[in-house]
């Protein structure tokens, strides 16, 4: 697996906030619009868009326009991928980083 550090940085980027944590978690149960979600946290609409906004841009989310609502669902591709990279990131392997610096290892 190809250790795309500035891709992956990005999406735990936008995980690190409480809000779009919640949303992911809410969205966990299937599609929501917008107005659903709003009535779950005392924000504005347009923090909410915001929060949208950098949910979708990063690939975490899909939005779906319909009519005067977005609707919402988490996408699954991206999902399974952040789940596989830390699996990756958090194993030991031949190739991990820490053979690439042995100095590291003489920590004491």
């Amino acid at each position: 697996m190809e250790n795309s550090y500035a891709d992956y940085s990005l999406l735990f980027k936008a995980l690190s906030d409480e809000t779009r944590l919640k949303i992911i978690d809410m969205l966990s149960c299937g599609e929501l619009c917008a107005c659903d979600i709003l009535k779950s946290f005392p924000i504005t609409q347009p923090t909410l868009s915001y929060h949208m906004k950098i949910l979708t841009e990063c690939g975490l989310i899909n939005a779906v326009r319909e009519g005067a609502w977005m609707r919402y669902t988490i996408n699954q591709e991206t999902a399974d991928n952040i789940l596989q990279y830390w699996k990756h990131i958090i194993s030991s392997k031949d190739d991990c980083i820490c053979h690439a610096h042995p100095e590291s290892q003489d920590c004491e």
